[in-house]
């Protein structure tokens, strides 16, 4: 892979690898030993917004794929960055690399993912942690994804973005505004991340294309076992996204922990590693 572009401090770096499987070049992180666990961020981030949780899974083998155009995954088609095509494509790759992982553990729009990927190859369980599992309220609805999808389609924006955005005053108050405010070291990733207009690009590409009424239409059909954790902090997804998503899921777990902000797991991966680890009758 071009190592240029991951800062020599990236998390994980050093597992990780490209792999292309059509239409992308996969970027995949591969950490730790035993049964296989995939892990699929949210909009906007990487791989390494699990890079607080990953230590409490010790007992798997974390299989985690910066998302299509996101961190260090080169989208080799940019009409297929919504919901079904990624959800179809993130199969793809895993029968490519031959994986079998039987829990999925989602964050935000990957908790979604995880949903939509469990109705194309069987799962055993999913987590989704701040599940954004609503859509916009009121005009949000209409102008959010209207204005994301000419922003993706418009030359020099990302890159604009990208210099507009990519400083650290800017990117501490975005992370904060989600409720949870960042360390030093995720300060500097977010802002990595802020300042490459092709993850900006591949943002703007998702928020575009992301619609879940489908999906949730299918709700009651989601039969895998499905625990999912919301924060009474966060500005993002609000808990009551997750708890109502929870009571239209027949096999759904609604777990709500006070304080922590949309970013939980990396907030305290600690917390959220228990939470899950009970919840799977793995002591750890």
């Amino acid at each position: 892979m071009d190592f240029d572009r991951m800062p020599k401090d990236w998390p994980n770096r050093t597992s990780a690898r490209m792999t292309r499987a059509r239409p992308h070049d996969w970027c995949v992180f591969e950490v730790g030993r035993g049964p296989e666990i995939l892990l699929l961020h949210g909009a906007g981030g990487s791989a390494h917004s699990f890079r607080n949780l990953i230590p409490e899974l010790g007992q798997y083998r974390c299989l985690i794929p910066d998302l299509p155009g996101q961190g260090f995954t080169r989208a080799g088609n940019k009409g297929r960055l919504g919901i079904d095509p990624m959800a179809e494509d993130i199969a793809r790759l895993i029968e490519h690399e031959g994986w079998a992982p039987k829990l999925v553990i989602g964050h935000s729009a990957g908790a979604a993912l995880a949903l939509r990927l469990s109705t194309l190859i069987p799962l055993d369980r999913i987590v989704g942690i701040n599940a954004a599992l609503g859509s916009f309220e009121g005009a949000a609805g209409v102008l959010f994804p209207l204005l994301a999808r000419v922003l993706s389609v418009t030359p020099f924006v990302p890159r604009f973005v990208s210099g507009l955005w990519g400083n650290a005053p800017t990117v501490r108050r975005l992370l904060a505004s989600t409720g949870s405010p960042p360390d030093e070291a995720g300060l500097r990733q977010y802002i990595a991340l802020v300042q490459d207009a092709a993850h900006v690009d591949g943002t703007l590409g998702m928020m575009a294309q992301w619609k879940l009424d489908a999906l949730m239409a299918d709700a009651p059909k989601l039969t895998t076992p499905t625990l999912l954790i919301a924060t009474t902090g966060d500005k993002v997804v609000p808990a009551r996204v997750s708890r109502d998503a929870a009571a239209l899921m027949p096999n759904a777990t609604y777990k709500e922990l006070p304080k922590l902000g949309h970013l939980a797991h990396e907030e305290a991966g600690a917390r959220i590693g228990a939470v899950i680890r009970d919840w799977l009758g793995d002591p750890g």
